[in-house]
């Protein structure tokens, strides 16, 4: 009887992302840095400020605060001190603790913005919790007595999915024609909103994404 052939570990998959992997974990030193600038912000503090309280140069708390350097323990408590928190929280990005946000069919909370006003429901479905990008899932529904809203305008990216109805889409100075299946990305510094309501009620989804300081 031939020996049974021994299965390999199977090959971790892919996706077609081109982010990098969460494997390729940060450096202790890059941890704490990137701790120390968000107690920092946090604090409504500059480098100049928190390296005199520290007691440390500007040069060395821009070397902490990117990474470049690895500082000692009397370091380490200097900043913990200037920032009133104790020192185990330096190495809070270290851990391994992963966000997710559940919510259930219908219970998405339910948001007041401009377009409220013009028969626009916006359903927030997630949020993110903590990191530097905030990004905010929101299912659109607009009724029949919808009107039009094209002024939108704010920080970072946003992207727009057509679940039904339809309606023409300005971004800038351009209308996009959207039906179910169709997507839209685009820049959301400049003017947007849905300009024309060719098919009512209509729903889409509307992914915001910007900078968590901005």
């Amino acid at each position: 009887m031939r020996a049974r052939k021994k299965r390999d570990d199977p090959v971790p998959l892919e996706t077609g992302s081109n982010a990098p992997s969460s494997e390729s974990r940060r450096t202790v030193e890059e941890a704490v840095g990137t701790r120390v600038r968000a107690l920092r912000k946090g604090l409504d503090m500059t480098v100049s400020e928190l390296a005199k309280q520290a007691g440390l140069s500007v040069g060395m708390l821009s070397k902490i605060e990117n990474g470049a350097t690895s500082p000692s323990l009397s370091t380490l408590q200097a900043l913990a001190d200037a920032c009133n928190v104790p020192i185990s929280s330096l190495f809070a990005e270290l851990e391994e603790a992963r966000d997710c946000s559940y919510v259930p069919r219908g219970r998405g909370v339910t948001i007041d913005r401009r377009g409220t006003k013009a028969g626009h429901q916006y359903e927030l479905l997630g949020h993110s919790l903590r990191g530097e990008v905030v990004v905010e899932p929101y299912l659109i529904t607009l009724s029949k007595e919808a009107q039009p809203y094209a002024n939108f305008r704010h920080a970072g990216v946003e992207f727009i999915y057509m679940l039904s109805g339809g309606i023409s889409y300005r971004h800038a100075d351009k209308l996009y024609d959207l039906a179910p299946g169709d997507a839209l990305f685009f820049d959301a510094g400049a003017p947007h909103g849905p300009a024309n309501l060719t098919k009512l009620p209509s729903r889409f989804l509307s992914i915001i994404i910007y900078p968590r300081d901005a």
